[in-house]
């Protein structure tokens, strides 16, 4: 199977959304994980899919739902039940496969990925889901950190790279 790469954006806390929602939507994040995720595969659970405008999966990539939730169903989605199923799925795709969240779908698939792109919010927001901290990861490190910008939204922001060894 190839190995996964984690996308997402945290805050200082490394929160990633509270009450199923972004902690901020803002147009550089979002064109730099469409110009990634484009044209890949990108895996999510169905709490993520549903927070998508419509509760429709992202154009112009395969999306791929995990959820326990056997009765489930989502048009343009391929939905999986357990992590099994997920890997078999996966082998069909010879494309860059991206984790795309919530928290337990991250923390269920940390151990197949060996990448991240974390887009990191120089701020603290109100969060009920988070990331593991990248920074005290055993094994990950930072080889590269971005520089801080302000968004068109007022938000400061960098796009930092993790890798596992």
């Amino acid at each position: 199977m190839q190995e996964c790469i984690i996308i997402a954006s945290a805050d200082k806390n490394w929160g990633i959304g509270y009450q199923n929602s972004l902690l901020a939507r803002i147009p550089e994040d979002m064109k730099n994980v469409s110009g990634k995720t484009k044209g890949n595969v990108i895996v999510m659970g169905r709490k993520t899919l549903e927070s998508f405008p419509g509760g429709k999966p992202l154009p112009d990539r395969v999306n791929i739902v995990l959820t326990t939730n056997t009765n489930f169903k989502a048009d343009g989605a391929i939905i999986v039940h357990s992590i099994e199923e997920l890997m078999d799925e996966l082998k069909k795709y010879d494309k860059h496969i991206y984790v795309f969240g919530g928290e337990s779908v991250y923390r269920q698939l940390l151990p197949y990925c060996r990448k991240a792109y974390i887009t990191r919010f120089n701020k603290k927001f109100l969060a009920d889901s988070h990331l593991p901290c990248f920074d005290e990861l055993e094994g990950w490190k930072l080889v590269n950190k971005g520089e801080w910008q302000i968004s068109k939204k007022g938000i400061e922001y960098r796009f930092d790279e993790y890798i596992r060894e």
